[in-house]
């Protein structure tokens, strides 16, 4: 019977607003066994995504909400510690939903599922640039923003973990990109070391006139991470037959207090014959490998960078969440557990 414990964040409050550390409460079990087709997972690296946000509202949604009493749901990468499962092995490393805890029992019908990291890859990367963020913006820029060469591409959160590789992947396809980011040294990281062309600061600037003077023929493609006046400013200068790709609304803050109104001005889709599509990377999983191995094609050869913010300690969880409604992280924001 092993001693070591297992501490666990579980949910014990809903959030109406910002998440707080009140809502939450560490609890430690002990470590759980394998039973025959089970492993035992140690949590080394946590991901963080606005979506985590959505998941703590009783609400129905793509996926069931976290319910009072149960650990914090998230990504996460780590090594098998404790296998009765031939498939794997002491020590492979995997990525799957481990969620805020030290360590998870994984196997049929527990879960959402875990998979190997291939050798040769960091595994923490399997969180972002080659995980949920880099696949999605990988399908919502291709399938569903469809850029072509000569084409203006404007991306909101530019120099967070999705708009930074879908700003990307629109700059391979021979289109100008124009990204928007909070801040100077965000900006800078967004034009300088990603390569875009330009990067609007939305705090100081006035997003839809900065639009019009990068833009004077409209925008054909807005890639949105953000909602609220920068989807209002896109609106206001699309192009005709544009393409606007929903794939979050960070502005919104996913809480349950009450929403901003929509954008005043969608019927500038109707004017322009625009098409405004939301999408949930799950609906590709058939094509996951498909997504990776491009990516992979393009970090390695230099066309795609990505950045990672790193904060320290599960007790930090609650934190760290909140934080990405406050601005704080450039790239992909990571917890690191353990070494």
């Amino acid at each position: 019977m092993t001693t070591e414990q297992n501490r666990q964040l579980v949910l014990v409050d809903r959030p109406a607003g910002p998440v707080g550390d009140e809502h939450f409460e560490m609890r430690t079990a002990p470590m759980p066994e394998p039973a025959p087709g089970q492993v035992v997972v140690q949590t080394v690296w946590i991901g963080f995504d606005p979506t985590q946000r959505g998941w703590l509202n009783d609400v129905p949604s793509y996926m069931p909400p976290v319910q009072l009493g149960e650990v914090m749901r998230a990504s996460g990468v780590g090594r098998v510690v404790a296998s009765a499962d031939p498939a794997f092995a002491e020590g492979d490393w995997v990525s799957g939903l481990l969620g805020w805890q030290d360590y998870s029992l994984q196997g049929p019908g527990i879960g959402f599922g875990i998979r190997k990291i291939p050798e040769g890859i960091a595994p923490q990367a399997t969180l972002s640039v080659f995980g949920t963020t880099g696949i999605t913006a990988y399908f919502g820029m291709l399938d569903l923003g469809e850029p072509v060469a000569g084409e203006t591409v404007f991306v909101s959160g530019a120099a967070g973990s999705t708009g930074s590789i879908a700003a990307q992947i629109a700059k391979i396809k021979g289109c100008t990109v124009i990204g928007s980011a909070g801040g100077a040294a965000k900006c800078e990281w967004v034009t300088d070391v990603a390569g875009i062309d330009a990067c609007i600061d939305y705090k100081t600037e006035d997003t839809e006139s900065r639009l019009r003077e990068l833009a004077p023929n409209g925008l054909n493609v807005f890639f949105d991470n953000v909602g609220g006046p920068t989807l209002e400013a896109a609106l206001a200068t699309i192009a005709m037959r544009a393409r606007i790709v929903l794939c979050g609304g960070i502005s919104t803050g996913y809480g349950t207090e009450a929403l901003p109104p929509g954008p005043r001005n969608y019927m500038q889709l109707v004017i322009m014959r625009a098409r405004m599509e939301g999408f949930i990377v799950i609906d590709y999983m058939d094509r996951y490998p498909e997504a990776v191995a491009q990516l992979a094609a393009w970090v390695n050869d230099g066309s795609i960078v990505y950045a990672e913010q790193v904060a320290e300690g599960l007790e930090n969880c609650p934190a760290t969440l909140r934080g990405l409604f406050e601005g704080a992280n450039l790239g992909k924001q990571l917890l690191k557990v353990t070494d």
